[in-house]
């Protein structure tokens, strides 16, 4: 596996790892280019990490006025429902901060009746915001995107077999859950592996499996096929399991 991969004891120093670094990577990026462009998480770790970044000192350590926020991936279901990746982070994170607007906040409209079209609407979103073609052969840069691992080893929303790891064209895909999972949207891997910094967060035994064969096996599950210009993996010490020696 490529990348950093770091070893925390416990999720709660994981969640604080991952906190600091969207913090620093804000601040960098702010500094450098007048913006920071990121991609939330979904799933239940992105929880801890923005009760954090929506605290003190954290939350004041960064403009979050000059912050774009995407999403990696959502459910096809709306924003008050307890499953949506968009309403967990707008309750937890994007209405404690001072400062954000609301223009830069782009929720991913995974439940749309015609998921392809939103999909394409998304992927000009995008384009919009980076002021580059929402057509172009090469995808914009985002300064950091925020993923997770699922126990077989998905991430986004790519999972192992799906049709939507082959995708080289577009940015963004309406895809699906394994049956009897959900309908969803993603980005797809050309749009991740374009991104200055990608970073994985994953804690619990129930993912260690998943976490050895990403490290043994490249290319072979979803989240091993991400290879960002730096990939930083936070893991706890249950989810690193007899990888954690390696």
């Amino acid at each position: 596996m490529s990348g950093q991969f770091v070893v925390l004891p416990t999720p709660e120093a994981v969640a604080a790892a991952a906190a600091d670094r969207i913090v620093a990577s804000a601040r960098n990026a702010i500094r450098r280019r007048g913006r920071f462009f990121l991609a939330l998480s979904g799933g239940s770790t992105p929880r801890g990490v923005y009760a954090l970044l929506a605290a003190p000192p954290r939350a004041a350590a960064v403009d979050w006025s000059q912050v774009e926020f995407f999403w990696g991936d959502e459910r096809a279901c709306p924003p008050d429902d307890p499953d949506s990746n968009f309403g967990v982070a707008r309750a937890l994170l994007l209405d404690r901060l001072m400062g954000i607007r609301p223009a830069r906040v782009h929720r991913m409209p995974a439940d749309a009746e015609d998921r392809d079209l939103a999909a394409n609407r998304y992927q000009g979103e995008i384009a919009r915001a980076f002021g580059v073609p929402g057509d172009a052969s090469r995808p914009p840069t985002f300064d950091l995107i925020w993923l997770g691992m699922g126990r077989d080893g998905h991430t986004a929303s790519l999972f192992p077999g799906s049709s939507a790891l082959a995708e080289r064209r577009r940015w963004v895909i309406a895809t699906q859950a394994p049956p009897p999972g959900c309908y969803r949207m993603s980005f797809t891997l050309p749009l991740i592996n374009a991104a200055r910094a990608v970073m994985f967060v994953a804690v619990g035994a129930d993912k260690a499996p998943a976490l050895r064969l990403v490290r043994s096996v490249p290319g072979d599950l979803p989240a091993a096929r991400v290879h960002a210009r730096s990939t930083l993996w936070l893991v706890d010490a249950a989810a690193a399991g007899t990888a954690a020696a390696s």
